[in-house]
């Protein structure tokens, strides 16, 4: 794997990842030499049973945490060993997240919310409100700028999380159970407009444990007791 470069098609890349936690006076091992790499554009769904490490590798791949050994390449960098500084800059610039329970802030309207890591990237108030403006229409929102979470359905509260997701123009997308609260009918509209974003370029890896919505992905990566059990459409 020597001679990563962006230039290469992939957007992120681990090798022999392993991630052990410290709990009482054992040693818990999450992830035990897991590599991977994942295409721009690509469209993974990550899936196992509980405690197979899903949650942990998305974590890692969010720059959430550090791994214990091996390296983590985003974007042509080794993000593996920086320090919280340097990774919290990291998530700000090139990683866009997607939570199951939608962590949207209940003060905020839906063009705040959606502005919301714009302010931190520091742009102004009438770049940043054109940005979140242009993203709620994409995801279908521009009629709800100024509402509030609380009014809001859980689909269209997903939709926020979304488009707020976007706001920086990521290098990765990361959603964790991104149907989870949501019904059947809502969460099949979600994943329409997860795959419209992938098929417009956007890499986009997953967390889920129900098939129906791992079938929207291209591809397929199956944990199991922290090793990859295995990949379904890679290179497709």
């Amino acid at each position: 794997m020597n001679g990563f470069s962006q230039e290469n098609g992939i957007t992120a890349q681990i090798e022999n990842l392993r991630k052990v936690y410290q709990r009482d006076s054992q040693h818990v091992v999450a992830l035990d030499g897991v590599s991977a790499s994942f295409e721009r554009g690509s469209f993974w769904a990550i899936m196992g049973p509980s405690g197979s490490g899903k949650s942990t590798m998305l974590n890692l791949l969010g720059c959430l945490d550090r791994p214990t050994s091996g390296r983590y390449i985003l974007e042509a960098q080794d993000v593996s060993s920086l320090d919280d500084d340097a990774l919290s800059e990291i998530r700000l610039r090139r990683v866009g997240f997607i939570f199951q329970s939608f962590n949207l802030i209940p003060q905020l309207t839906v063009e705040e919310n959606i502005a919301l890591p714009l302010y931190y990237l520091g742009w102004d108030h009438g770049s940043s409100a054109d940005r979140a403006r242009e993203l709620a229409a994409r995801v279908g929102l521009e009629e709800r700028l100024d509402h509030r979470p609380s009014e809001l359905s859980g689909g269209e509260q997903q939709r926020v999380a979304v488009a707020r997701a976007l706001a920086n123009d990521p290098a990765i997308l990361l959603a964790d159970e991104p149907t989870g609260n949501l019904d059947t009918a809502t969460g099949k509209e979600v994943m329409k407009l997860m795959t419209e974003l992938n098929e417009q370029g956007k890499t986009i890896i997953m967390v889920t444990h129900e098939d129906h919505i791992a079938a929207f992905a291209r591809q397929r990566l199956h944990l199991r007791d922290g090793v990859i059990e295995r990949e379904e459409g890679a290179n497709r």
